[in-house]
């Protein structure tokens, strides 16, 4: 049986609505936490979680 474990969300630590497995990949996946209400860009490979960071669209000339 594969791991599953719940994702967390980045800012709160508190549990969000998506479970992922080991051979779970998510690419750009928009993680919503509905605590905090705060959406982040994440990527998942075998249950590490990378935050993704955008550069601000004012700061693009």
């Amino acid at each position: 049986m594969k791991k599953e474990r719940w994702i967390l969300c980045p800012l709160c630590q508190s549990k969000t609505r998506i479970k992922a497995r080991e051979d779970t990949i998510l690419k750009n996946f928009p993680l919503f936490c509905p605590k905090c209400k705060h959406e982040t860009l994440i990527n998942i490979v075998n249950l590490k979680l990378n935050i993704l960071t955008e550069p601000d669209a004012a700061a693009v000339k």
